[in-house]
């Protein structure tokens, strides 16, 4: 369970409209992560808003992090680490409606994001060294192949690898079903503050 404290509308608007990114805010929806502090090893204790514009639709738990997998066993996917993707940063137009794995209904990685590789293997999610930049396969996904069932998962596990991640799977397409008509999404992800 998450301990991400809860903010207002008004404190999450303030604070990313502060970032050196910030062009202006979406005019349809738009996603906002918040990575907790906490970042208990392998479990889902992160918060993403929903938005439209500047109004709040909805909010659920799942990881901006890498679960065990990647954290311990990145080179089965890439030697130099494991995405972490760089916080306090928009990243406008980043996903369009797709297919994750060719599998699951998602939110696919259409345009560049900056991001780290976390090589150290002490499980712990961390922006060090480079900075890169690209199209890495960063996805919006939830938990199982296995469609629309109620289930919400307790630990990251395989789940993330780099990916933005929603526990609930009744949740996540509620509101998958919310943004898959627009061409883009745009994400914004920020810690916790």
């Amino acid at each position: 369970m998450t301990k991400v404290r809860n903010y207002t509308t008004e404190e999450l608007l303030t604070r990313v409209k502060q970032l050196d990114s910030f062009d202006k805010l979406p005019k349809d929806y738009w996603i906002l992560g918040v990575q907790s502090k906490e970042d208990t090893y392998n479990e889902f204790d992160d918060k993403f808003y929903l938005f439209h514009n500047n109004i709040f639709v909805d909010i659920v738990t799942g990881t901006t992090n890498a679960g065990l997998t990647g954290l311990l066993h990145y080179d089965r996917y890439n030697n130099k680490g494991v995405a972490v993707i760089k916080t306090n940063e928009w990243y406008y137009n980043l996903w369009s409606y797709g297919l994750h794995h060719n599998k699951m209904p998602s939110l696919k990685q259409v345009n560049k994001i900056k991001y780290f590789r976390d090589w150290n293997k002490n499980v712990k999610i961390e922006e060090i060294g480079k900075i890169y930049e690209g199209k890495i396969g960063i996805n919006f996904h939830t938990v199982t192949y296995q469609g629309k069932i109620s289930f919400i998962k307790k630990f990251i596990g395989g789940w993330s690898t780099g990916c933005q991640v929603i526990n609930d799977v009744t949740k996540y397409y509620n509101l998958l079903n919310k943004v898959k008509y627009q061409d883009y999404v745009t994400y914004c992800l920020i810690k916790e503050f």
